[in-house]
């Protein structure tokens, strides 16, 4: 069993691509037969090399008219990305994600390459993994996506990533359709936890409540302290508070790598508060009353009294 883990090419993603690359087993490079090697393309590979993982090269788009494989090959080669045969070691598959040429291929040189590094696991030991993302749905509560490393996990156990608690109830596999047990390679959403638990944290699941909260115990996490620009008065800068909510913690990263780039001479961005789910009326009051702060939300509602909080 494959499952595919897909992280955006786009340069403001950096943080998600590393976390990907540290919880997968096999990395597949996507390079465009039409452009070749771009900047993220070389951020992925240094991502890629840091984990630690093997990886195949997937030149993709070769059903577009200005597709070219040989100088896609040549383009690798330039930026020290040796392919067999051509005097290195990384497997390549020429492949259309739009038309499934070359995926067969693909797959069968994913299993290789997992034969190769000897990947195994234990179904019978409690499940353990990785946090992929979390969001806070109005409706159904805190979720996560899940992806069991090692281990099965079954309805009735509790799962346990830093101070974050969830029992085993409400449990899906990435169709949405409610299962009841899940073993190693498999991605699953889980609904029902106590707080929005951190994103590229590992998890861990228990077979009853009190060994859980044990684990949570040990795992208390300070509040998080926001640092941002100094005071005004240090600097000489106009500062301005942001409160920031977005839908996932994976789009909060990237809002918040864009807004590192702003950088001018008279006036300092300051994260006073970041979250995940609606604005809330709480996430108002974060900002004190305080003239001049700006609440941004990235894709998700606001909550009626965060409007007259707000007014």
């Amino acid at each position: 069993k494959i499952t595919f883990l897909d992280t955006p090419g786009h340069e403001a993603f950096q943080k998600m691509r590393l976390r990907g690359a540290e919880v997968a087993d096999v990395a597949i490079l996507i390079v465009s037969a039409e452009e070749g090697v771009k900047p993220q393309t070389l951020d992925a590979l240094t991502s890629i090399k840091g984990a630690g993982i093997p990886y195949i090269v997937a030149i993709n788009k070769i059903d577009k008219p200005n597709a070219n494989v040989e100088r896609t090959k040549q383009s690798l080669l330039e930026h020290n990305i040796y392919l067999e045969g051509l005097g290195g070691d990384v497997p390549f598959t020429a492949i259309s994600a739009k038309t499934g040429a070359g995926v067969p291929e693909l797959l069968d040189l994913t299993l290789l390459a997992a034969d190769l590094a000897d990947l195994t696991g234990d179904p019978d030991k409690p499940a353990e993994g990785y946090i992929i993302e979390a969001n806070r749905d109005p409706r159904k509560g805190i979720a996560a996506t899940l992806l069991i490393k090692d281990g099965t996990l079954k309805s009735g156990m509790f799962v346990v990533s830093g101070s974050a608690l969830s029992p085993v109830r409400i449990m899906e596999d990435f169709k949405g359709t409610q299962i009841k047990t899940a073993s190693f390679s498999t991605p699953v959403q889980l609904v029902g936890f106590n707080e929005v638990p951190p994103v590229g944290e590992n998890f861990r699941s228990f077979g009853n409540k009190k060994d859980a909260e044990e684990a949570t115990a040990q795992k208390k996490m300070p509040t998080e302290e926001i640092k941002g620009a100094p005071e005004e008065e240090e600097t000489g800068k106009v500062v301005i508070p942001l409160v920031i909510k977005a839908d996932t913690l994976g789009s909060l990263d990237a809002i918040e790598h864009e807004l590192e780039k702003i950088a001018t001479p008279e006036v300092a961005l300051k994260i006073i508060h970041k979250g995940v789910g609606s604005i809330s009326e709480n996430d108002v009051k974060q900002a004190g009353g305080k003239q001049g702060t700006i609440v941004i939300g990235f894709n998700t509602a606001v909550d009626a009294p965060a409007r007259d909080s707000a007014d």
